[in-house]
């Protein structure tokens, strides 16, 4: 048989997740099981830059999917410094930066809704609230990307006074008993109540719901963006959202939402929800990635599938729209 589907993407974007750069000498993960390369981090992101500009057809945006910079910055005073040398590296392209538990490590959300880090679209609404960090973009007709605040509700990044702490407080203690709210309680599941993690408010879940019931009307297709994985099958559990079981609720209702891409799992992740048609992929993260490798890729976008190429640690996929998303 000929192959009849059409070989020229509609469009393409990149996807980057957990550089993590900090200039220090490489080092190991808490647990001291998976070795972290710091400095070499901006040379992986300048491959991916290299190799994108490169292709058949250039990424109109790049999905930056949170921790650009390691929290190492903070205790040598190097944040500025830090950030602005990767965002020196990101400047050539138009690139959508998702927040991680590292961007709260090294700044105050006051800091990143006001900084370089807010790719927030001009003239988007605040649908959300003014300290949320939550949008969305059409890059092509018929395709809506969301990106979503996975520390909406978190320690991280919220003072200790505001209702967000309380709550993200009340909520680890009622699960987590350890002295150290970093040290993940039990087995299972419950491993994801640690202070690097966070979950969507309910205001934010609403807003993600509003947002897809208006591209259900429309027939859009519909990526979402988010640091931290839903799927409990698509990363380690020590990696997942807190409230994940709300999140996938809201988007399990709607036709619409074909992939949801996250990174926080530096071993990456993939699971194919069968119910539903979505595919839950998890980003390798370049911090782990030796220097003589790559973690990035680029996604082809068409009317019938996306086709992810990737380098290095990051395997080639295809995502094949449900038949209710195609045109």
């Amino acid at each position: 048989m000929v192959d009849a589907r059409p070989q020229q993407p509609l469009f393409a974007f990149g996807v980057i997740a957990d550089i993590q750069y900090a200039d220090i000498d490489d080092g190991y993960n808490f647990q001291r099981t998976n070795r972290r390369y710091y400095r070499s981090s901006i040379e992986l992101l300048r491959n991916a830059l290299d190799s994108w500009s490169k292709a058949a057809v250039r990424p109109g945006f790049i999905l930056q999917l949170g921790d650009l910079i390691d929290g190492h910055n903070k205790l040598l005073a190097a944040s500025d410094r830090a950030v602005d040398a990767v965002l020196k590296e990101l400047c050539s392209v138009d690139a959508h930066h998702v927040w991680g538990n590292h961007e709260f490590y090294n700044f105050s959300r006051d800091w990143l809704l006001r900084s370089k880090l807010n790719s927030t679209p001009q003239g988007s609404q605040k649908e959300v609230g003014s300290n949320v960090y939550a949008y969305h973009f059409s890059p092509y007709p018929g395709f809506t990307f969301i990106v979503l605040d996975a520390y909406d509700v978190a320690l991280l990044g919220r003072e200790e006074s505001s209702p967000g702490y309380r709550e993200a407080l009340t909520l680890l203690r009622r699960f987590n008993k350890n002295d150290n709210l970093n040290c993940p309680p039990g087995v299972g599941l419950l491993q994801r109540f640690v202070m690097f993690n966070g979950g969507f408010s309910k205001k934010q879940l609403s807003w993600l719901d509003s947002v897809l019931t208006s591209t259900d009307e429309r027939h859009e297709k519909v990526t979402i963006a988010c640091h931290l994985p839903v799927h409990p099958n698509s990363t380690d559990p020590l990696c997942l959202l807190w409230n994940f079981d709300e999140v996938l609720a809201v988007i399990r209702s709607h036709s619409s939402v074909v992939c949801f891409m996250a990174g926080h799992d530096h071993d990456g992740g993939y699971y194919f929800d069968e119910d539903t048609g979505i595919h839950h992929v998890t980003f390798e993260g370049v911090i782990e990635t030796p220097p003589d490798s790559n973690a990035f890729a680029i996604v082809s976008v068409y009317e019938d599938r996306m086709e992810l190429k990737g380098s290095g640690r990051v395997a080639d996929r295809v995502f094949f729209f449900p038949q209710s998303c195609r045109s």
